[in-house]
């Protein structure tokens, strides 16, 4: 039930690509929360409305709560191993007064964070240095004559995977070698180099003219001697199922560090021990008729020539504080404030049968509103899809769509937009984000996308949410819908999103009902790519692959009305 993407109108393109995209004022750098939305587990339940993910889910009015009992714990499974640096309890009335806070890497060894024997419950936010993929809260004195029981147990950090040892990243930027690539409409440009530019949105690909072959190999020239001891391979759909990672000094005489015949392909972190200057991923057997196609080949350990990679974005730290925003407060009629928004003129894409005016549809009604209505209206010399109603070739309607590119971008945060819905059938209002590169010449999907709202006429209750990337996109976008339990553009509601390095959460009036989590896209679906600037976009369209066409049932003008739009970092 997703969309294909919808793109920017070329004449919005080539007004707009000249212009600087601005970001946000920086935000203090912060701790990542790593553990909403992860999987959860417990000693004991008190019962079936007191479950373990209460404590995880990011809403405070749901808690976990134990059996009436010592001990009781409860723990949380970050995905992967994390530099952790703070975890923030949030107790209800039946509070520990003696627990303990843990990390482990692998469930069964545990270090501890943190004690305590004198804890007075309400709100615990205590500071801690370790790591571990598994955060355990284990209670040993109850303060009450009931169980434990946490609101919410937040886990925060600085995010990403933990190399071993203290381990850099040799392979960013260096050179590379394969036993072919391509570089065709298929896939431009995908050379060797593109699976160590630390891009996600990039990859290197075997020949398809003359390497679709076994076997197939990438090289990466770490510029000196080295001692390797992880390996990250990010695999396309075409990977290896048999392949060793080996290493070399001369790139001629090589000695195997890992070896298997049952690759899984999407991520794979292997822990590996040797030397070498040069590092080889040598396929034998593919896992398809393709070839091989890398998005990144990570190689850390010590020595070498490293490269430092561009700094990580600042990490929000939620709710935040207000950077940008847009009340629209203006006149009645007045256009959107055209420092903050530029309109996009042209027609739609994805088969939609509107075109876009200059503000004509977009207008502020004095009340604190920006209101995009959708019309019929012929626009002679302009060139649509056949309109199923008219039998016309000519736009037939006229709409809005406005978005901050060079004016407002950021990277992180909560978003949210106040916003009644158009709903018709036929009809596909949207607010939504687009990698600000875009403008810089990386195309859709590799830019990224986050469709933080998306209704159509013809399922009335609900309301999507969704991501895009080079891996996952259009109809195979990941998300999920929200049934708001009546028709979404019978009123107002608020339409938000928790973004960080990690993880997004999807809300609809403060119900967080679609966690995306990193580490699970990149195991099982593909690349992360939103870990850059991106920009704000509203949009009022009628007709397209997602929503289908105007009909009989079709009641027009329709109003999309946003009341607000407000970004946190």
């Amino acid at each position: 039930m997703k969309r294909p993407r919808a793109r920017l109108s070329v004449l919005a393109v080539l007004t707009l690509a000249v212009a600087a995209l601005l970001t946000a004022p920086a935000a203090q750098a912060a701790p990542v929360l790593l553990s909403q939305g992860r999987p959860v587990t417990a000693s004991s339940t008190e019962n079936v409305g007191t479950p373990a993910s209460a404590a995880v889910d990011g809403d405070g009015g749901t808690r976990w709560s134990s059996a009436f009992s010592d001990p009781q714990w409860l723990q949380v499974d970050l995905g992967s191993t994390q530099q952790l640096s703070q975890v923030v309890l949030n107790w209800e009335t039946a509070y520990a007064k003696a627990f303990t806070i843990q990390a482990s890497a692998d469930g069964a060894t545990w270090t501890s964070l943190y004690s305590t024997t004198t804890a007075t419950g309400g709100n615990q936010t205590l500071n801690v240095t370790g790591s571990g993929r598994y955060v355990r809260l284990t209670g040993t004195q109850r303060a009450t004559q009931y169980g434990y029981s946490l609101w919410e147990f937040q886990v925060f950090g600085g995010g990403g995977t933990t190399p071993p040892n203290g381990d850099v990243l040799l392979s960013y930027g260096k050179s590379g070698s394969a036993s072919s690539y391509q570089d065709d409409g298929a896939c431009p440009g995908c050379l060797p180099a593109k699976a160590f530019d630390h891009d996600p949105a990039t990859r290197w690909a075997t020949s398809a003219t003359t390497g679709w072959v076994d076997p197939g190999w990438i090289t990466v020239d770490l510029g000196a001697t080295a001692n390797v001891h992880q390996v990250v391979l990010q695999w396309d759909p075409a990977y290896a199922v048999a392949y060793q990672i080996q290493v070399s000094n001369d790139n001629a005489n090589w000695t195997s560090l890992y070896s298997t015949t049952t690759g899984k392909g999407f991520k794979e972190t292997l822990t590996v021990n040797g030397s070498g200057r040069y590092v080889r991923m040598y396929g034998t057997a593919r896992s398809n008729g393709y070839g091989y196609s890398l998005w990144g080949f990570d190689v850390f350990g010590t020595g070498g020539n490293p490269t430092t990679p561009p700094p990580a974005p600042p990490a929000p730290h939620f709710p935040g504080t207000l950077v940008w925003s847009d009340e629209f407060n203006g006149a009645a009629g007045a256009a959107p404030d055209a420092s903050k928004w530029t309109a996009e003129t042209g027609p739609g894409v994805n088969n939609e049968l509107e075109y876009y005016t200059n503000n004509n549809n977009a207008k502020q009604d004095g009340r604190g509103d920006l209101v995009i209505q959708l019309r019929r209206e012929a626009t002679p010399g302009s060139a649509c899809p056949v309109d199923p109603i008219s039998g016309s070739g000519t736009c037939q309607y006229t709409s809005g769509r406005i978005n901050t590119a060079g004016k407002f971008s950021f990277t992180y945060g909560h978003v949210e937009a106040n916003i009644k819905v158009s709903g018709t059938q036929g009809l596909w209002p949207a607010f939504w984000l687009l990698g600000a590169n875009f403008f810089s010449g990386t195309p859709w999907p590799n830019c990224g996308e986050i469709d933080i709202m998306e209704h159509v006429g013809k399922s009335p209750n609900l309301a999507y949410s969704t991501i895009h990337a080079p891996a996952y996109n259009g109809g195979g976008g990941i998300g999920a819908p929200f049934d708001v339990g009546q028709d979404v553009s019978a009123g107002f509601h608020k339409f938000g999103l928790d973004w960080d390095a990690n993880h997004m959460t999807f809300y609809v009036d403060g119900n967080a009902f679609e966690t995306i989590n990193r580490d699970t896209v990149e195991s099982t679906r593909g690349p992360w790519v939103y870990d850059h600037p991106f920009f704000l976009i509203l949009n009022n369209a009628i007709g397209g692959d997602f929503p289908g066409p105007p009909g009989a049932g079709t009641v027009l003008p329709q109003d999309m009305v946003i009341d607000y739009v407000r970004v946190y970092q």
